[in-house]
């Protein structure tokens, strides 16, 4: 069967999150909270900025959620339970709703593997200094 391009365009982001999972696999593994391993600060200060701009509007400046989305310092965004491979993918191809009642998230437009990657590092140093919130929130 031959492929088209417009298989390719659907099976793409499916393809690169592929391999973000397979970069992630091969990192430390994290537990929640203090526990969790320093991230690598290159990364952690190239996510930042790239984290302003593409996820707070709806996960707030701080990680604390808008009226749009979630909070990541949630416990529901715990690597056991939300590894970083599912961050990443919700960032390529999005998400169905699920934990809460903000509706589907949408892809990220326009990010690189390693902005994708840079985004993660800064999200889990965060949750690594202030720890997690209860879920559900309170």
């Amino acid at each position: 069967m031959k492929a088209t391009r417009r298989s390719f365009r659907l099976w793409w982001p499916l393809l690169a999150a592929g391999a973000i999972l397979l970069v992630a696999a091969c990192g430390p593994t994290t537990v929640a909270g203090p526990d969790m391993p320093v991230q690598d600060p290159v990364f952690v200060a190239a996510g930042e900025p790239l984290y302003a701009t593409n996820c707070a509007e709806c996960h707030g400046e701080d990680l604390r959620g808008t009226d749009l989305g979630p909070s990541h310092l949630s416990i529901v965004y715990e690597p056991s339970h939300h590894s970083d491979g599912a961050f990443a993918v919700a960032m390529l191809v999005g998400t169905a709703q699920h934990h809460w009642p903000y509706g589907a998230m949408e892809p990220v437009e326009g990010l690189s593997d390693e902005d994708i990657i840079s985004i993660i590092a800064y999200v889990r140093e965060i949750q690594r200094i202030e720890g997690f919130e209860a879920y559900p929130p309170a």
